[in-house]
This record gives C-alpha cells, structure tokens and sequence, in this order.
C-alpha cells in the first residue's frame, strides 16, 4: 500500500504487482484505488503515474462520494445498478425482471445474493483451507447487520450474503480470516500471524470493511 497526497487529501493506493507489461490505474466503484503494475516497478514510476492523473481521480472519487452520501433509494428495475462481486450491474442482469412485481424482484435479488455468496465462498474455502491445514465441518450463509462472518468452538463457520456484493479479494480476507479462527479462537497475535501469513495486505481488506460495509446492502 501506498499513500500519495491528492488535492490535499492522504489517498491510499492499493498496488498489485505481476507479469504485466503495462501499468494500469482502476478505480473501484466504492472507492477503492488500485493499481496494477509489472514485477520490479519502483514507488517513483508509480507516484508519478498516480500524479499524472490526478484530476480525473480526484473527479471519480468525489463523485463516488456524492452518490455514497446520497439518500439511498434503491430502483428495482430493468436498469436499477446493484453491486455483485466488486461491480455494478443493472438488476436484469442479475435476476429475471419480467412480469415481476418490486416485492418478488426484492425477493429473488436476495436469493441471488445468497446463492453467489455459497458458491463463492464455498470455492474460495476449499482454496484457502488447503494452504492453512484446515477444515470447517460445515458452512452456512446469513443475514447479519453486524458481522462478516464467525466461527463456532464446534468448527462451524457462517458468512454474511452481503459479501457476494463485495470483491473477490474481500470475500477472500473473511474466508482467511475465519478459517485461521479454527487455529486461534481469539484475536491475539498468533492469529494475526497466520492471517498475515496468508494474505500479506489483511489491514487493507479489513480498512474496506470499515468504509464501505455499509454500501454492501440492500
């Protein structure tokens, strides 16, 4: 992670690096700014490719901002824009909208979002407890106001639907997180440790969590 002052602002900048050829800057619909650079690159070329197009981010990211303090009123219809996995997609290419009335396209959004959070979450768990030397007995998906996920003293783990919303890297930081509680129950430093061992960046996926959990609703 880096920070770069903007317009007076502290941004942070989440940097994936790989086997790319081209740097590249992209802008999560809920703020969150990436970039995406090849193996090696220096903090230098990447400050100065994050300057280079400060207005225009300074621009998405007050946007972002204005519709995120908005009064929320959600339009379930044919183009009504709900989140799936980090992006937006108009509601019928999420659900089937015709001949439904507002009540069952609720309805049926919901059980979309149950049904993508298990098989996400379910993939995502068999990847994870692999590396950790690891099985849940089971896993089930809920609807909490207040929790990502948990997990029982009987190896039970459960996950919030909303997280079908989110993006796959933050579905990956709550199936981390709650798999290595089947090592440590408790929040001390050996279960950072081993979250940290997983997924270097965790603060980051947690930080998200914290600004834009509440945009991850229906």
């Amino acid at each position: 992670m880096m920070i770069i002052e903007l317009g007076h602002q502290q941004i942070q900048i989440h940097i994936e690096y790989g086997q790319r050829q081209k740097l590249s800057i992209h802008i999560h619909p809920t703020g969150l700014i990436t970039v995406k650079a090849p193996k090696h690159t220096t903090d230098e070329v990447i400050m100065h490719a994050v300057l280079q197009h400060e207005q225009p981010i300074l621009k998405q990211l007050e946007a972002i901002e204005e519709a995120r303090t908005a009064p929320k009123l959600r339009e379930y219809e044919e183009e009504g824009k709900f989140l799936h996995l980090g992006r937006y997609y108009a509601l019928h290419e999420l659900i089937e909208t015709k001949g439904r009335t507002e009540e069952e396209l609720q309805r049926d959004l919901k059980k979309f979002y149950f049904a993508s959070c298990k098989k996400v979450v379910g993939e995502r768990l068999k990847v994870y407890q692999k590396q950790l030397k690891v099985t849940p007995k089971s896993f089930t998906i809920e609807e909490s106001r207040t929790k990502w996920g948990s997990c029982s003293s009987a190896k039970h783990l459960t996950f919030n639907y909303r997280l079908a919303m989110a993006p796959i890297e933050v579905i990956d930081y709550v199936v981390i997180h709650e798999l290595c509680h089947l090592l440590h129950m408790n929040h001390d430093r050996s279960f950072w440790r081993r979250v940290g061992s997983v997924m270097k960046d965790y603060k980051e996926k947690e930080a998200f969590l914290a600004r834009y959990g509440q945009d991850l609703t229906l």
